[in-house]
């Protein structure tokens, strides 16, 4: 059980991961398409953040009173993808309206049968 609860952001990473493809594979609806998108860039946030932070390490500043530091690049490379991962979902966003407004729905099966025609 402590092996468990040790790794626990893992174990929440997984969950999420499998949540968002799941919703990204299984739903026709594009907003909820775009929902699962959003959970699985979160899974990979954490997984990405996970081993970044050292338990009684310190910020990276050189001092003789500190032997372990923990690792600021992690963090930095995140707050870039979650710039990037909401200009996605804008953008998802932006296209989901537009195809409403031509085809008048946002279910992927309705659309393809109305390009068909």
């Amino acid at each position: 059980m402590t092996e468990i609860l040790a790794n626990i952001n893992y174990w929440v990473t997984i969950i999420l991961m499998i949540a968002g493809l799941y919703i990204v594979a299984a739903h026709g609806n594009m907003i909820k398409k775009l929902v699962g998108l959003g959970i699985f860039q979160t899974s990979v946030y954490l997984l990405f953040l996970s081993p970044g932070k050292i338990l009684g390490g310190t910020a990276p500043i050189i001092s003789e009173d500190f032997d372990l530091y923990s690792n600021p690049l992690p963090h930095v490379l995140i707050l870039t993808a979650i710039v990037v991962g909401v200009a996605t979902l804008a953008l998802g966003m932006a296209l989901v309206v537009r195809i409403y407004e031509a085809y008048g729905t946002i279910e992927d099966d309705e659309v393809h049968d109305m390009e068909k025609e």
